[in-house]
């Protein structure tokens, strides 16, 4: 039987879990790529979109909020699946997603230069990346604690910015402010509400996918939170309804005052938050300093993805060493409860990878940052795997989930649900790029790198090590009292 790591010090609050969860989910995907999903698919194919992968992640979390709570451990995913379906799955699962990690921070560090040069268009990137590297290290050096608080407040600028703007959007809608009523004439406007159809609105959801990539991020802290067992369920509810309200809000509010043709939904980009939808918004709205403001906001997610990404990255690393799948320094601790080797080894790498994008035309970096492209996607399809074999577990083994602190809703649909999404998800991935007419080898080995690299690690694993599927009549079912 696999051993569960050992756990960290629980000090992190309830309040912390709850936007976490719903910060992991809040990004540059909804303030800057939202513009262009409603250029492609038009407003209707953009919520549609939107809804199917927000059904799919709750789901998702439904799923690892079930063994969260059973058995809140660091690690979280990449534990459940070396316990419930393959030590080689586990390992795939931990690697892939650290790498992941260092390669998502090493990103945050060059949109942190990106950002910072909207106000300081002639200063040094890496000044401002050393800079951002530098705090994000600090905030995962102390307690977990200090990591949720810091982390608390990124995530509540985000939902504050969030709530103005539908609030702003709405009152534009209906004629409170502005002084005209926007009306509703955007939505019936050339092919709009369907643009592109069946084709237009699939496209739109790989990106809704990689949008909504970082929920998971929740489970990993229940191995630190304050009593795991009533705080998960609240993040996992809270993940689903804000996704709903924020998201298909924003959509919304978007779609209805700038039509899906307006060319500055495509313009829209981290070197371009002056065509950002929201920033639109708000200057119709009369905010003169619009850019800036949501500039600003832009920075704090991108200290935040990088933050939490930090702590992720450390606390997987952690648990592969207790696994016997990472060097065993990385699974010793400061008196604080911190990996401190996890969190260093995962910024020094993060860097490196960064200062690859600085040399040349960067085309190291840009391959190692395509291989990190269907990560978040291969974790939610293992995370129902994982979630799929633990209930089959007990049942052949006669334990009822009613023993459960926590049962995931509407199961086995549910999970099955977002099995399905996530693999079409996957699939579809190539299936877009065959169809374009610009289709070269190069565009579709850029789109599945990652993936052939996880299934090579996998099985080079079991190779080596000669693993088995664990029998469902021998799974070690026993839960943690947290």
């Amino acid at each position: 039987m696999t051993a569960n790591p050992p756990p960290l010090q629980r000090t992190m609050r309830r309040r912390h879990v709850n936007l976490i969860a719903i910060g992991g989910a809040i990004g540059t995907g909804l303030f800057v790529a939202t513009g262009a999903s409603i250029n492609t698919a038009g407003p209707g194919g953009a919520i549609l979109s939107y809804a199917v992968i927000g059904v799919a992640v709750y789901f998702v979390m439904n799923a690892l909020g079930e063994m969260a709570t059973h058995l809140p451990v660091p690690g979280a995913f990449q534990t459940y699946s070396e316990k419930y379906v393959d030590s080689a799955f586990g390992f795939m699962m931990g690697w892939t997603y650290w790498y992941a990690c260092a390669m998502t921070v090493a990103v945050e560090l060059v949109a942190t230069s990106i950002v910072m040069k909207f106000w300081f268009p002639d200063s040094s990137s890496v000044l401002w990346s050393t800079l951002a590297l530098t705090i994000l290290v600090g905030l995962n050096l102390f307690s977990a604690r200090i990591f949720g608080e810091s982390e608390f407040w990124f995530a509540g600028v985000k939902v504050v910015t969030i709530i103005v703007f539908l609030i702003v959007g709405v009152a534009m809608i209906f004629g409170i402010m502005g002084g005209k009523a926007a009306g509703f004439g955007n939505w019936t406007q050339g092919e709009a509400p369907f643009v592109g159809g069946v084709l237009g609105t699939f496209s739109i959801l790989m990106v809704a996918g990689f949008s909504f990539i970082g929920t998971e991020s929740a489970a990993v802290a229940a191995g630190e939170v304050e009593d795991p067992k009533r705080a998960m369920p609240k993040a996992i509810n809270s993940v689903f309804w804000r996704i709903l309200l924020f998201y298909i809000g924003a959509i919304f509010v978007i779609s209805t005052l700038i039509p899906y043709t307006d060319p500055n939904l495509l313009a829209a980009s981290e070197t371009n938050v002056a065509a950002s939808p929201f920033t639109l918004v708000f200057e119709r709205a009369g905010l003169a300093a619009a850019a800036s403001v949501i500039n600003a906001v832009i920075l704090t997610s991108v200290l935040s993805a990088g933050n939490s990404t930090v702590y992720i990255g450390s606390r997987l690393l952690y648990s592969l060493a207790h696994h016997g799948q990472a060097p065993k320094a990385f699974g010793r601790v400061s008196r604080g409860g911190v990996p401190v080797l996890g969190v260093l080894f995962t910024a020094l790498v993060s860097s490196v990878a960064f200062m690859t994008s600085q040399v040349g035309d960067s085309i190291v970096y840009t391959w190692l940052y395509n291989a990190t492209g269907l990560t978040g996607l291969i974790t939610w399809l293992g995370t129902c795997i994982a979630h799929l074999r633990f209930r089959a577990a007990m049942k052949t083994q006669g334990v009822s989930p009613s023993t459960l602190p926590y049962q995931a809703k509407l199961f086995p649909f549910g999970t099955v649900y977002a099995l399905v999404v996530c693999a079409a998800v996957i699939i579809g991935q190539g299936v877009l790029v065959v169809m374009d007419e610009a289709f070269s080898f190069q565009g579709l080995l850029v789109a599945y790198v990652g993936l052939p690299l996880a299934i090579a690690m996998y099985l080079a694993y079991k190779l080596v090590k000669k693993t088995k599927i664990v029998p469902l009549t021998t799974m070690d079912l026993e839960g943690v009292d947290a």
